[in-house]
C-alpha cells in the first residue's frame, strides 16, 4: 500500500445483490478507514441514493437487476439528470475475461477489481482514484475518464477538445454541464 489516503470523508456507495459480498466490501471500507458507507443490493436502490447525492466513490457489482451495473455507469456518465458525472466508479465482479474489461472501461468505469479481490487490490484502485485522477475526456460516443494509462507524448491533430488549463480530472469537460 503505497499511498496513505485518508478515507475518514470519502463517501461511498456500494452494489452487490449479494448480502455477504456486500458486507465484506463494507467491513474492508471500514477497515481502511470509511466512516460513511451507503449499501443498495440492486440498480434501483442504488438510483435512489445517487439520486440524493453526497457519494464521493461508487463501487458497483457487475451482475446487479434490473439493469446491470454498466447501465448505471452509462446512468453517471451520460443521463442529463445524473447529478455528477465525473463521480469516480469501480466495477468489481467476477466477471472478470477480457471482453468485460473493455465494457466497463468503454463505458466510463474508473477502475476494475476482479473477485475474488484481496485488500491490497481495492485499496491500490481507491487509491489511483483519489490520489492520482485520470483526466475526463468527452468525445463522440464517450464521455468518461481518460482510458490510456501511459502518458506518451502526442505529436497530431487533438481530437479530443482537451482543455489544457483545466485541473486534473477535469480535463475537457464544461463544469456546468459536468455537475448538473
Amino acid at each position: 500500500m503505497a499511498e496513505k489516503i485518508d478515507f475518514s470523508k470519502v463517501r461511498f456507495l456500494i452494489v452487490d445483490p449479494n448480502p455477504l459480498a456486500l458486507q465484506m466490501l463494507n467491513d474492508i471500507l471500514s477497515m481502511l478507514g470509511a466512516n460513511y458507507v451507503r449499501r443498495a443490493t440492486d440498480y434501483d436502490k442504488a438510483m435512489d441514493v445517487l439520486k440524493e447525492g453526497n457519494i464521493d466513490i461508487l463501487i458497483t457489482e457487475r451482475e446487479i437487476t434490473p439493469k446491470n451495473g454498466i447501465e448505471l455507469v452509462d446512468y453517471i456518465r451520460n443521463d442529463p439528470s445524473s447529478r455528477d458525472r465525473l463521480l469516480p466508479v469501480i466495477v468489481l465482479t467476477a466477471r472478470s475475461e477480457e471482453p468485460f474489461v473493455h465494457e466497463a472501461r468503454d463505458h466510463g468505469a474508473n477502475e476494475f477489481v476482479a473477485k475474488p479481490y484481496t485488500v491490497d487490490s481495492l485499496y491500490k484502485r481507491l487509491s489511483a482514484i483519489i490520489a492520482y485522477p485520470r483526466q475526463y475526456v468527452s468525445a463522440p460516443g464517450y464521455f468518461g475518464p481518460e482510458r490510456r494509462r501511459k502518458q506518451v507524448p502526442f505529436n497530431g491533430t487533438e481530437r479530443r477538445g482537451v482543455d489544457q488549463n483545466a485541473p486534473p480530472g477535469r480535463a475537457g469537460v464544461d463544469q456546468k454541464t459536468a455537475k448538473t
